[in-house]
């Protein structure tokens, strides 16, 4: 959730497959209807290219394309009722859950440490941070994987809006992963994500002296029950902590590592600093 490029193993946890089985049943109902892609694709709204990639498994359609598929081909349900699965697809296993978590929140808090935060990434950032995970993901899994990490960002979209806060180490917005011209877009859609009235983001200055956030990343999650939640990640290992007794630290810490960073409006002048060096 942090945003690193984390592995999944598709053919393991079988998004992978059921994404292949999903396009291959989109195809058969467009077939039999006779359609080229780009007629299918006029009539859904969609483009050719899009009509494409869903049936190669090389994107994940979102709802509004499942139930309109089956409307178009007449597929009397079918393609509907994979929607649910086709959705959890998005994301490798051991994120499902923060990720069903993250799309109902009230409130989500985010420290990073490593790359800008996955809610915040351009495209182009999130497939340099995929492109760079060792060993390699191959191609399907990457593309998937950027897919879903902006499909996440319909949290700012949503209504009501929930409340987001990030916490910044200036160095990750100085690292040019990409290269300069994806920094510069990735500095420019993170002042224009500031400037919302629901989204908070804070750097924390590298000379910083202070600082509660040696123990690495982590994520807060408010959900409509009040409820905390807790999400860390390290190399291989990531965890959805649920106790009180874990997440309270947790909570505390973030609040120490707020108030250590610049403030909101203070950390403009930094981005915008580093937006004009690049």
């Amino acid at each position: 959730m942090a945003g690193a490029g984390r592995p999944d193993q598709p053919e393991g946890d079988g998004s992978g497959a059921f994404l292949r089985c999903f396009g291959r049943q989109v195809k058969l109902f467009r077939e039999r209807a006779g359609w080229t892609q780009g007629q299918l694709g006029a009539r859904m709204g969609y483009g050719e290219d899009m009509v494409s990639a869903v049936e190669q498994a090389r994107r994940i359609p979102k709802p509004e394309f499942v139930d309109r598929a089956d409307e178009a081909l007449g597929a009397g349900g079918v393609l509907s009722a994979m929607k649910e699965e086709v959705a959890r697809a998005r994301y490798p296993a051991f994120f499902r859950d923060a990720a069903r978590l993250e799309e109902e929140a009230v409130e989500v808090h985010v420290y990073a440490n490593h790359v800008v935060p996955g809610l915040l990434q351009t495209e182009e950032y999130a497939r340099a941070v995929f492109a760079m995970w060792r060993p390699r993901l191959d191609e399907e899994t990457l593309e998937r994987r950027v897919a879903a990490r902006l499909a996440r960002q319909d949290v700012f979209t949503r209504r009501p809006a929930p409340l987001v806060s990030f916490v910044v180490e200036e160095v990750v917005l100085q690292r040019p992963i990409g290269g300069a011209a994806v920094l510069r877009g990735q500095l420019e859609k993170i002042l224009q994500a500031g400037r919302e009235r629901n989204v908070e983001i804070q750097v924390m200055p590298t000379g910083r002296e202070e600082h509660a956030g040696l123990g690495g990343p982590l994520t807060l999650i408010e959900t409509k029950t009040q409820q905390r939640i807790a999400y860390v990640e390290v190399q291989e290992d990531s965890r959805l902590l649920t106790e009180r007794a874990s997440v309270r630290p947790l909570e505390a810490r973030y609040g120490i590592i707020r108030a250590q960073a610049l403030t909101p409006w203070e950390s403009l002048a930094p981005i915008e600093e580093l937006l004009g060096a690049v």
